[in-house]
């Protein structure tokens, strides 16, 4: 079963400007919903209700309250709306709330609407004309400038035709179902047989019958039992669709307006970067003030700093936002600012980025120069934002970014060069105190900025540098390429001198730490490169001549040529050492694959 071909449509306007009454004579269907409302005939709550249109498609009405103590829940109203239906009462005009209205939902994005003059059987020819010129004056400038106007009577009947054409003309698209699925909840009830039901509109995203999802900021996890899309059954549904979602392992209570249900890679964040306009005629903002944040059907508390200068009316900033709750929201959402008390509109805007770190004020030139980039289309911002070791793949592939693949890292470009240099400069530094050593055990740079790499990261790194011809592996050491150890005139000197120390000591060897503590500082380095180069050979805590190992080993072999096995006896002829020098170097060699030992004497190790 597909989808319908539908689109939702939201009320705005005054209290008393006929927006209920508008959407029963269109639809056929009374909004409004709870007893008070019909005894005080003004809406308290938001109201629903569906007409189908000639084309086959249709159209869902989200009715919001117009008094001025319910403007929040007018906000979680127009969340998702695609359009929206004006209402001016032809008798009193444009009222405060009728502004108040128009500037949230310039604030929310709304591009698209109708605007219809209600009432119109109550007044005269002369009046209708008047409030159509004050409706077209005090929508001047704003996305309704040039939306039909049409003069409606709810109770005769009066331009409902012209009104059901300019709905179905106006040009509202599907929109994309990319994304994870996200639902702010605007209404739960108990549904006799079924069980708790919820409504909303789709933010993004698409959910399915069976799914798991989870209700943020409670963390709880329910299953789909039984979806409704624009009031028909179906087994799924995705962004722009006004749905009815019924839940198992839900009671009503743990369900109120302002949760999201969400799909898999969605969490609450409560640091957010965000480009706002501060509207014209409202207080000024100082830095540290506490607001109220409305977005999607939720209202948290927070404190909000401006990042580029004062928060004066008329304007517009980057701004970062402290959330005192989790909310379950992403790039790209609009967001209602509301003084705490008394309970106005301030402004509001657009979120940059909801994973934000949060900035000092010292910080705040860099957070405004990252935000400018973020805003024109520079994405690895984000990955940028993590810091050195980027994001992990699964991480990065939720938030829709790309970059470099190290192990199991994504890294954004100038962290990937910040990275690279890192350990560059690590091997030049390295190379520069160590300069006997011809390379640098790679473990040992894995430290400092680098360390913010996993193992398999940094391993992915080395191998990248090694391809661009940049550093050498070899084994467990690297090196800059083409490094290679090259010892001064005095080096040579003072390695000629410990060569010809360790020969005159034949077999018996020099003890290392002596031998370290005759030669000095430099000495030591010295001694540490010539076994670097295979020059000494260290078994143990003593030093030999690798010439004189290699003569000792030729005569080993030689003699178990002859003689097929060698006790130790004949091991102190061949080589002329006392017991005490000779097992070490009968057990190097059994090391060493030169021998093998069999019982009490040693024999030639199997080809």
């Amino acid at each position: 079963m597909s989808l319908p071909q539908a689109f939702v449509v939201g009320t705005a306007g005054h209290i008393d400007h006929g927006k209920s009454s508008l959407v029963r004579a269109l639809s056929g269907q009374d909004p409004d919903r709870l007893p008070e409302e019909k005894r005080r005939g003004i809406t308290i709550n938001l109201g629903f209700a569906r007409m189908p249109l000639a084309d086959g498609r249709v159209v869902s009405f989200v009715d919001v309250p117009g008094h001025e103590r319910l403007v929040r829940t007018m906000i979680a109203g127009a969340a998702g709306i695609d359009a929206v239906l004006f209402c001016v009462n032809a008798g009193e005009g444009v009222m405060p709330q009728t502004k108040e209205h128009l500037d949230i939902l310039q604030l929310l994005g709304i591009e698209r609407g109708i605007i219809a003059l209600t009432m119109a059987d109550l007044v005269d020819e002369e009046m209708q004309e008047l409030a159509t010129e004050d409706v077209r004056d005090a929508l001047a400038g704003s996305f309704l400038k040039d939306a039909p106007l049409i003069v409606t009577s709810a109770t005769k009947g009066t331009g409902l035709d012209a009104l059901r054409e300019a709905l179905a003309a106006l040009p509202v698209q599907r929109r994309s179902d990319q994304g994870p699925f996200r639902l702010p909840v605007d209404r739960s009830f108990v549904q006799k047989g079924f069980g708790v039901v919820v409504t909303g509109t789709v933010l993004s995203g698409t959910v399915k019958e069976g799914q798991e999802v989870r209700l943020l900021p409670q963390g709880d996890k329910l299953r789909v039992r039984a979806l409704q899309v624009h009031g028909d059954p179906q087994p799924s549904s995705q962004a722009g669709f006004r749905t009815a979602v019924n839940l198992s392992g839900a009671e009503r209570e743990e369900l109120p307006r302002g949760s999201v249900l969400v799909g898999p890679g969605v969490e609450g964040h409560q640091v957010l970067d965000a480009r706002y306009r501060h509207l014209p005629g409202v207080p000024e903002l100082s830095n540290g003030t506490r607001i109220r944040v409305l977005t999607g059907t939720s209202e948290v508390m927070a404190i909000v700093d401006s990042l580029d200068g004062e928060l004066t009316p008329d304007s517009s900033h980057l701004i970062q936002l402290r959330a005192a709750e989790p909310l379950a929201v992403l790039p790209g959402d609009r967001f209602v600012l509301r003084r705490e008390s008394p309970v106005t509109t301030l402004g509001g805007g657009t979120l940059l980025d909801v994973w934000a770190p949060r900035h000092r004020k010292r910080d705040h030139t860099r957070a405004t120069k990252e935000l400018l980039a973020l805003e024109s289309g520079a994405r690895s911002v984000l990955l940028e934002r993590a810091g050195p070791g980027g994001l992990d793949s699964k991480r990065a592939q939720e938030r829709g970014l790309t970059g470099t693949k190290l192990g199991d890292r994504i890294l954004g470009p100038v962290q990937l060069v910040q990275q690279e240099q890192a350990l560059l400069e690590a091997l030049h530094s390295f190379h520069a105190e160590n300069p006997l050593s011809p390379a640098v055990p790679r473990r040992s740079l894995h430290r400092g900025r680098l360390a913010a790499l996993g193992a398999q990261a940094f391993d992915a790194l080395l191998r990248r540098l090694q391809q661009a011809g940049q550093v050498e592996i070899d084994g467990p050491r690297l090196r800059k390429t083409g490094w290679k150890v090259q010892l001064s005139t005095e080096q040579q000197q003072t390695a000629k001198a410990i060569l010809a120390k360790v020969r005159a000591a034949g077999l018996q060897a020099m003890a290392l730490e002596a031998l370290n503590a005759e030669a000095g500082e430099e000495g030591a380095r010295v001694v540490a490169h010539l076994i670097e180069e295979q020059r000494l050979e260290r078994i143990d805590t003593r030093v030999y001549d690798a010439e004189q190992l290699q003569d000792m080993i030729a005569k080993v072999r030689a003699h178990l040529e002859k003689h097929e096995e060698m006790a130790p006896t004949h091991f102190k002829e061949i080589s002329g050492l006392s017991r005490r020098y000779a097992i070490p170097l009968l057990e190097w060699m059994d090391t060493q694959g030169v021998t093998k030992r069999f019982g009490a004497v040693r024999i030639a190790p199997p080809p």
